[in-house]
């Protein structure tokens, strides 16, 4: 039997591949297309994700690739420099196109012993309490332990499970492709910056050699398997910019929309859902492959922790818990910026107010936070203010925080010596050091990074060691 089939291939899927296959969890991906997809739905990675990949060691393999842009706010497009002392050693945005991104993933899952089968649609499962049959659209059949369903926003997975997905159907449409121009480089950028200083769902970005990445509003809300034409895109573009720049032989094509919806559930029985399968929410922040990954982070340990026999009562239901209230505050926050790009003079005011609001430094290292997810933080109850947060990468005497990171185990940075993780060493790695970047005297840190326990006293230690991993093998 596997013990997990992930369906869909995506950057979620294949990070959470990767992360169970850390743990030894054999895993098998299902991924209906036989190629992955051309479309650059994302530009780049966020803070969070950042310090993600360099918790896991492969960092230097995405920025091999990216480009580095200075930190700053642009919450619904009002650019805002980014304030002093943000609580992270990495303050930049990776620009990083999708494609490059979905590769690398794939790379690294594969390397880790993931098995990754393309051309493979789910289409039924059952479960019981042993396991999940899943049949693809062959009629193959394949059993598993648990199966997570990593298939995007139309998730067969999640209407096979019958849960619910309540929000709103798209109100406004944008297309989107790849594209070469005729006009030239001046004349695109002239129109660009006179478009956006009303219209922010425009652009046009030049990838060289005289193709561009086009973006431009739609003249309403078509059906979604509405084929997207050139003719759409120069009809829309003479409409918005009074030119159409001789847009000519598309690479791609396609359409998205500000539809906002969020499962009911993440989880029922051996079937749980992330990524946009999940939740989809406009693309306003670029936050939704940045909360894609970032599930699998958070699920992926726990997940192996059940597979493993360790896990203790309700650390996989913790998922839920954790991740459904940060994808219901990102709907939340991308719905406030699509306001604001509106056009009626309603939104308008309220966007020349928030103009004013982010000059405030707490402000906008509010938004910052926010819409990179640094500020995330699990209610673990009442303690410390670290207690619950992600733990920004710290320089120690002995190297720095994120390098004792990489095995995806918990782990106690001790500054004291005088603590212990014994009847756990199996799951936690101890390691004395000290930091002048850390004020308490040790943490225990979750697999995902986040703090699950301060403090100095090794009773209180030992009342949350089981909390998060299990019970004293001794």
């Amino acid at each position: 039997m596997i013990d997990v089939i992930i369906a869909g291939g995506g950057p979620t899927g294949m990070m959470l591949a990767a992360e169970l296959r850390l743990h030894g969890v054999r895993v098998v991906v299902l991924e209906k297309d036989v190629e992955p997809p051309p479309y650059v739905r994302s530009l780049g990675l966020h803070v969070r994700s950042i310090e993600v990949m360099d918790q896991r060691g492969v960092l230097e393999r995405f920025l091999a690739h990216g480009q580095r842009h200075p930190l700053g706010g642009f919450f619904a497009g009002i650019v805002k420099p980014a304030p002093a002392h943000l609580d992270t050693a990495h303050g930049f945005i990776l620009g990083i196109p999708q494609p490059v991104t979905d590769r690398l993933l794939t790379d690294r899952a594969a390397e880790l012993g993931t098995e990754i089968r393309r051309g493979h649609e789910v289409v039924a499962l059952t479960q019981d309490d042993e396991g999940v049959t899943v049949q693809t659209a062959d009629g193959t059949q394949l059993r598993s332990r648990y199966v997570v369903g990593c298939d995007g926003g139309r998730s067969t997975v999640r209407k096979l499970l019958g849960v619910e997905f309540p929000g709103e159907p798209s109100t406004v449409e944008t297309l989107l492709g790849e594209m070469e121009l005729t006009a030239d480089p001046a004349t695109v950028d002239a129109v660009v910056a006179d478009v956006r200083t009303t219209q922010l769902r425009f652009g046009a970005m030049p990838l060289g050699d005289g193709v561009y990445r086009v973006g431009v509003p739609a003249a309403g809300v078509a059906d979604r398997d509405r084929p997207t034409t050139i003719e759409e895109f120069r009809r829309q573009l003479r409409a918005v910019a009074g030119t159409d720049f001789g847009v000519h032989s598309p690479r791609w094509l396609s359409r998205f929309g500000d539809a906002t919806r969020l499962a009911e559930r993440y989880r029922v029985g051996r079937v749980l859902l992330a990524g946009d399968a999940a939740h989809i929410h406009p693309p306003t922040g670029g936050q939704g492959l940045n909360l894609g990954l970032q599930d699998a982070f958070n699920l992926g340990w726990k997940l192996a922790a059940q597979i493993n026999g360790w896990a203790p009562a309700g650390l996989l239901d913790s998922y839920h818990t954790e991740r459904h209230p940060v994808a219901a505050d990102v709907l939340t926050n991308t719905r406030a910026q699509m306001e604001l790009l509106s056009l009626e003079p309603g939104p308008q005011a309220v966007r020349r107010l928030m103009t004013e609001l982010v000059e405030f430094d707490e402000v906008n290292r509010h938004l910052i936070e926010k819409i990179t997810a640094i500020g995330v933080r699990y209610d673990f109850g009442p303690g410390h203010r670290l207690l619950g947060r992600r733990l920004r990468d710290i320089a120690l005497r002995r190297g720095r925080l994120y390098e004792l990171t990489r095995s995806g185990r918990g782990l106690l940075l001790d500054q004291t010596g005088r603590l212990s993780v014994a009847g756990w060493t199996d799951r936690v790695d101890h390691v004395v050091d000290v930091s002048v970047e850390l004020e308490v005297p040790a943490v225990l840190l979750r697999p995902d990074g986040h703090v699950a326990w301060v403090g100095d006293d090794q009773e209180d230690l030992l009342t949350r060691l089981p909390v998060w991993f299990g019970t004293d093998t001794r």
